[in-house]
């Protein structure tokens, strides 16, 4: 369901910039689970969408070690759509991300993010 639902969000984002002339940069969706010691490879203002698979989109939170290259974006169910969590890439560089799970027992996953212009 929930991917149904990014499609969903990423085909309107690519309609309405078709209409404005501008173009879309498509997210990288990742599973949690496959992201531990990997390097995510992001462009300038492009998404790493988060999967956390059965766990609440809201019960993750995350560490940027240099928060001038991304950022995290806090998962969330507003009642009528759920957003994954997510990072943000701003500037060019690479950064470290330890992703933490408040539902306990779960592994911190660590890893790296690459931003390109």
């Amino acid at each position: 369901m929930r991917r149904l639902l990014a499609i969903a969000v990423l085909a309107g984002a690519l309609a309405l910039s078709a209409c404005s002339g501008q173009s879309v940069m498509a997210p990288i969706v990742k599973n949690v689970g496959d992201l531990q010691g990997d390097t995510i490879d992001l462009r300038v203002g492009q998404v790493l969408d988060i999967d956390t698979g059965d766990l609440d989109v809201d019960s993750y939170t995350a560490t940027v070690s240099d928060t001038s290259i991304a950022e995290f974006v806090q998962g969330r169910d507003d009642g009528s759509a759920v957003f994954n969590p997510g990072i943000t890439a701003l500037a060019p560089g690479t950064t470290q991300v330890v992703l933490s799970n408040e539902q306990g027992g779960i592994q911190d996953v660590v890893f790296e993010v690459h931003v390109d212009q």
